[in-house]
């Protein structure tokens, strides 16, 4: 009889996560049979059910709602065992896993990740895209090793280092960059376009707006900045990006830029990470190699 394996558990970790075969598959590289064929034989070893197969999607049983989060314990306490090692090492190598929300990944990401290499050849940076909470949950799960956020989060379980503050600017149609700058409190009255809820730039829009997070369902939403600065472009509205967006999404759209007025809205960049990750002292390096090289741009 098999006994119970890492793999068996990386396996099952991987489809309660995805809640689907072929997407656990691909994240585990292998095949969706082969995937298959492990799960059953973890249930045959444990004697019991843990998912209910659907046609589309799998939903856990009970009992499997309960062994994930133990596999999930399990697996972070493996990987950290790995990162002991590795913060015992002089220089950083192997695997750094970075989560990077999409407010921030396509005009920063390739920059730090730039700086890091050249000064880490051996690292393996694996980069994910993705809103805050979801990063959050990541890292608790350990999933990541760090991420690039908008402070605070305020978790008490997580290390939190600012990197830098950033303007956000208004962006119009180009026919109105004659008419003066709109007051804080005058954005409200107008056609605010904005990111979809879950994005935290979304909430910090809102919030320097004065307006509740429940907006009216026919104010227009987006997935992205790039899409809100083309749809302002063609006139339906204005919107707020930050400013490191500005040099990429403007470029081909025909809007128009302008200061707001102080207090002007702003937020915080930074790096978080689990307070029991044993590589606290080589994240607390990488910030310091982020901050200089957003200074130096």
């Amino acid at each position: 009889m098999k006994s119970l394996s890492m793999k068996h558990l990386r396996y099952f970790e991987a489809l309660a996560r995805h809640g689907h075969f072929g997407r656990a598959a691909e994240t585990c590289a292998i095949s969706q049979p082969a995937l298959s064929v492990q799960i059953k034989e973890l249930e045959e070893i444990l004697g019991t059910s843990l998912v209910e197969r659907g046609a589309r999607e799998i939903r856990l049983t009970g009992l499997g709602e309960v062994f994930v989060e133990r596999v999930r314990d399990i697996l972070r306490s493996v990987d950290e065992l790995g990162d002991l090692a590795r913060a015992a090492q002089s220089r950083l190598v192997g695997r750094l896993r970075i989560g990077v929300i999409p407010t921030v990944a396509p005009y920063l990401l390739p920059r730090l990740v730039q700086s890091l290499t050249a000064l880490y050849p051996e690292l393996e940076i694996r980069p994910r895209e993705a809103v805050t909470q979801r990063l959050i949950e990541d890292l608790a799960d350990g999933q990541l090793d760090t991420a690039i956020v908008a402070l605070p989060v305020s978790e008490p379980t997580l290390t939190e280092v600012a990197l830098f503050d950033e303007d956000f600017v208004l962006v119009r149609p180009a026919g109105e960059a004659h008419k003066p700058v709109p007051k804080p409190e005058h954005l409200s009255e107008m056609k605010l376009l904005l990111l979809e809820e879950g994005h935290c730039f979304r909430d910090q829009a809102l919030s320097f707006c004065n307006m509740a997070p429940s907006v009216p369902r026919d104010l227009m939403e987006a997935s992205s900045l790039s899409t809100l600065v083309q749809m302002v472009g063609a006139g339906i509205g204005v919107t707020l990006i930050p400013e490191m967006a500005v040099p990429i999404e403007t470029r081909s759209a025909d809007v128009s830029v302008a200061r707001l007025p102080r207090p002007r809205p702003m937020r915080t960049v930074g790096m978080i990470w689990r307070k029991t990750n044993p590589l606290a002292l080589q994240l607390t390096e990488i910030a310091g190699i982020f901050r200089d090289a957003v200074d130096a741009e």
